[in-house]
């Protein structure tokens, strides 16, 4: 009897500064969108999960929060799930803009990495933005400041590379069972990404500030009983009265906008019918509430 092939499982932490492109690249690593993506930075706040497999392998993709100096409880909570995600992990993608190269963001990410023991791969995203030329000396400066086992060139946007990093993966994890149903791709229920579709819309179509000062929670998923609808009650919380007034817009326009552009990606993701109804509520110290942190699956930091 032939012996059945060893699988192998583990966990790959993809860290860098604040809109380097990591959501970008692991949405082109699983091969569907598990996280959300915005020109912002911050835009992810959660640890996602997304699965995959290569061969007999079960790649587990950790998309952090931008590695950035935190200001605020909310901010300190974001790192500090990041840099939990890189010390959990077998390992660890490192993702520079390759048009920002190492600017100050950067350096605080390598910075905080110095004493990791995971071993760390380069990847430089957004080389189709940059001259050839300029990639090498970027390579070299990166490498002098922390030891890689190797480094990526890649387009997350274009998915250029991304089959390259998929391919190095494997021979680094850990022989053992898979972790996941061989069809899950991320660990993320239906109800918070939901909520998740809706914020992304909400950070695309509102000004800077506004959505660092506004959460979204899914309130009521339910089912037609045929499958072939779902209802979704969604809650968006802001700080002030004038922010809700903003998140409304005129007559309900700016609103009813984010809702239907969310309801028709929801469409796309589930498959099914979707009724979206959004709410906007005014909860002054949301971004104090443990109860709101543990929704968005952050441990609540005391005090400085």
């Amino acid at each position: 009897m032939s012996e059945a092939p060893t699988t192998a499982c583990g966990f790959v932490a993809i860290l860098g500064a604040p809109n380097v492109g990591k959501s970008t690249l692991l949405n082109q690593l699983i091969g569907t969108k598990v996280s959300i993506v915005s020109p912002k930075v911050q835009t992810t706040r959660r640890r996602v999960l997304g699965i995959t497999i290569k061969g007999e392998t079960q790649l587990v993709f950790v998309d952090t929060p931008g590695i950035f100096d935190p200001q605020k409880r909310l901010d300190r909570a974001m790192v500090d799930a990041a840099l939990r995600g890189g010390e959990d992990s077998d390992v660890v993608l490192v993702v520079i803009d390759a048009k920002r190269g190492l600017d100050k963001r950067s350096q605080l990410v390598f910075q905080r990495l110095e004493h990791s023991r995971q071993p760390k791969m380069l990847v430089l995203n957004k080389i189709d933005l940059v001259k050839p030329q300029a990639l090498l000396p970027l390579i070299e400066q990166a490498n002098a400041r922390l030891a890689f086992e190797r480094t990526f060139l890649v387009s997350a946007a274009k998915g250029d590379g991304c089959a390259d990093i998929l391919a190095a993966l494997p021979e680094l994890m850990p022989e053992g069972p898979w972790l996941f149903p061989e069809d899950q791709l991320s660990d993320l229920s239906e109800r918070v990404l939901a909520a998740e579709i809706t914020r992304e819309h909400l950070f695309r179509q509102l000004h800077d500030e506004l959505p660092y000062s506004l959460t979204v929670e899914t309130e009521g998923y339910a089912t037609a009983p045929d499958g072939q609808a779902v209802r979704i009650d969604q809650t968006i919380y802001v700080r002030r009265g004038s922010q809700k007034a903003i998140v409304l817009g005129e007559g309900g326009q700016q609103i009813k906008r984010v809702g239907e552009a969310a309801r028709l990606e929801l469409e796309e993701i589930l498959g099914q019918k979707v009724h979206l109804f959004l709410f906007v509520k005014v909860r002054e110290g949301w971004v104090d509430d443990p109860e709101r942190y543990r929704e968005m699956g952050l441990d609540y930091p005391g005090e400085a």
